[in-house]
This record gives C-alpha cells, sequence and structure tokens, in this order.
C-alpha cells in the first residue's frame, strides 16, 4: 500500500485523483484549508482517506503537515487558483492592486507547490513520485497574466527537481489540463458562451473531465512511467495547440 498526499483534494481535480489511487487501494491523505469540504471528501473516499487542514502558502502550516504525514510515496499537487476570481469587490486599485493580483496567485499556485515539495523532498521514498499540476494558461496566458505566470513558474522548477531526485529513482513530472468542467475553478461565473468557446478550440470537441487528469496523473505514478521524468503532460484536447 502506497501513501498518495494530495493537495486541493477536497474538489475537482484534486478529489478524482484521490479517488483513482483509493480505488487501487493507496492510502489517500488531502491537503486542503476548508475543513468542511476536505471531511465530505474523507467520507466519499473512506477508510483509506484522512486529511489535514492547512494552508500550504504558510510556513508554518507547512512545517506541521510534513512532519503529520511522515513518509509519502506519490505526492500530487493539485492546489490553485486564480485569486482574480476571489478578488474582494473593495480591494486595492492601480498599481496595488496588481501587486495584490500577482502576489495571490503566486502564493495559491507556486508557493503551495513549492512549499509542500520541499518540506516533503527528505521524506519521498526512493522510486517515488511528485506530480504538479500546471495549466494550459502557462503557454497561452488566461488573461489575467499572473495566473499564467504562476503556472509557468513550476514547469523549471520541476525540471530542477527531477534533476535532483533522479538519482533517488524519484520522476517529476506536470500535467498541463485545459479547461475541466464540473470543478470549482471558475467560482460559477463562466458564462454558457464561454464554456462553448473553451471547447470549441479542442480537437476531441469536448471538455475535459477530472478523471482525464486522474487517469494522467495515476499512469504517471505507476512503474510503467518509471522512464517519465521532467516532462510537461497536455491533457486539454489539443486545445493547447490552437485551432
Amino acid at each position: 500500500m502506497r501513501t498518495v498526499v494530495i493537495s486541493g483534494g477536497g474538489t475537482g481535480i484534486g478529489l478524482a485523483t484521490a479517488e483513482r489511487f483509493a480505488a487501487d487501494g493507496d492510502r489517500v491523505v488531502l491537503i486542503g484549508r476548508r475543513r468542511q469540504v476536505l471531511d465530505a471528501a474523507v467520507a466519499r473516499l473512506g477508510e483509506l482517506a484522512s486529511a489535514v487542514v492547512a494552508d500550504l502558502a504558510e510556513p508554518v502550516d507547512v512545517e506541521r503537515v510534513a512532519a503529520e504525514i511522515g513518509s509519502v510515496d506519490v505526492l500530487v499537487n493539485a492546489a490553485g487558483g486564480n485569486a482574480l476570481l476571489d478578488a474582494p469587490d473593495d480591494g486595492p486599485d492601480g498599481v496595488a492592486g496588481v501587486a495584490w493580483h500577482w502576489l495571490a496567485n503566486f502564493r495559491a499556485n507556486t508557493l503551495t507547490t513549492a512549499l509542500l515539495t520541499e518540506a516533503m523532498r527528505d521524506r519521498i521514498a526512493d522510486g517515488g513520485r511528485v506530480l504538479l499540476i500546471s495549466s494550459i494558461a502557462a503557454y497561452r496566458g488566461s488573461g489575467s497574466g499572473s495566473y499564467g505566470a504562476s503556472k509557468a513558474a513550476l514547469h523549471p522548477y520541476a525540471s530542477d527537481l527531477a534533476a535532483a531526485l533522479g538519482p533517488r529513482g524519484i520522476t517529476v513530472n506536470v500535467i498541463a489540463p485545459g479547461y475541466i468542467e464540473d470543478t470549482e475553478f471558475f467560482r460559477g461565473k463562466l458564462s454558457a458562451e464561454r464554456e462553448q468557446t473553451l471547447i470549441a478550440q479542442s480537437h476531441t470537441g469536448r471538455a475535459g473531465v477530472p478523471a482525464d487528469v486522474a487517469e494522467t496523473a495515476h499512469w504517471l505514478a505507476s512503474p510503467a512511467a518509471a522512464h517519465v521524468t521532467a516532462q510537461i503532460i497536455q491533457v486539454n484536447g489539443g486545445a493547447e495547440r490552437g485551432r
């Protein structure tokens, strides 16, 4: 039985990934900020699941999480989101607003991944797996600048990490999803017109679903992918290539 740690594991891609690993009999540990959401996810996953509440942009929380979890076989960094969608109406304007937005996305997407990964680095079993969830926005932008940039920062980090951990048989890969339906990403603000535009950009003519990413993560964590590392795997129906 492997121990699989998944940040952002309470909903969407993270939860689907947890379900896929739990179906194989792996022990899954979910990390997130919302206790109620995590409790619901654990109840859904069953006895193989547990959860830890933490803000992974806070070093103290991350150190506590690492000590509580101990060793890990597979680390999936799925936490993140576009801070623009959560921006307060009374937030700062002008350059101060730009600073808030860029820092918020850096914390949500880059720092949460880097801090957790570094805290768990020496706790990852030899032959283990590290997965980082990026985005098509890292290639095409998202309209906000900072979200795509915060995800793009994960790519060279993964490359450096793969080189450092490779001698221990640990692989490090990135998954870059396109539009994935049935997640909380858009916070209910995605219009039907915009959704159809995103779907039309794919070559497959459909939206992605969380299971598309979960299956990719599961394969990358399998023995079959032992010689695949420092790669960015596109899961977006070809949308990254444009039409």
